[in-house]
């Protein structure tokens, strides 16, 4: 398997591309925008892109989905809590896939948004907006952050601590990392909003 970042300067958000190296086929994790560099990185490959992974329902993490499906016939993936405008497949927490013949597990953690999905692929979890590289997604409130904290560290650091982090924002990270370093994930109480 390997994973492509494209950091998109419009949507001031991350894409993912993972595409399984043996046969060619990939999928995209949160198009924020389709920019020509990344429609480069999947013709250059030779990729068959055919399927979509969506973390959560915020604009910044889709806007691009429009321009995508005007050049590739792709089938979208999100939650089952979701509420999107257009067509795409329910998961629900637990739910594994095999999408480009590769394991995908939908891991439901509400906090964020309701509808926040972390998608792990082998040793690699995609976040979207609920953990980044030290730091915890912003929440409605307080309530909400407890039950984001408490859902990271009860569905996601029983995982290896070797796993891999990408998040929606920011550089990857590891898990192991987060638990030793992430200020958020280590003060109970609520933190101060990031502007």
């Amino acid at each position: 398997m390997n994973i492509y970042q494209h950091f998109s300067s419009l949507a001031l958000c991350n894409t993912y591309l993972v595409a399984n190296k043996e046969n060619r086929q990939a999928l995209l994790i949160d198009p924020g925008s389709v920019e020509i560099e990344l429609v480069k990185l999947i013709e250059d490959h030779h990729f068959t892109l055919a399927h979509v992974l969506l973390t959560h329902g915020h604009l910044a993490h889709h806007e691009g989905l429009g321009t995508l499906r005007k050049i590739y016939d792709v089938e979208v993936w999100a939650s089952e809590h979701s509420r999107f405008p257009f067509p795409f497949n329910r998961v629900c927490d637990g739910q594994t896939l095999t999408l480009c013949d590769l394991p995908i597990e939908a891991i439901h953690l509400p906090g964020h948004s309701l509808d926040s999905i972390v998608w792990r692929i082998g040793g690699a979890l995609f976040s979207g907006d609920v953990l980044h590289s030290g730091w915890v997604g912003k929440s409605g409130g307080p309530s909400e952050e407890r039950l984001l904290v408490n859902l990271i560290e009860k569905k996601l650091f029983c995982l290896d601590e070797n796993t891999l982090l990408f998040g929606g924002h920011g550089s990857p990270s590891k898990l192991r990392i987060e638990r030793l370093f992430n200020a958020n994930l280590s003060v109970r109480s609520p933190r101060t909003p990031t502007p």
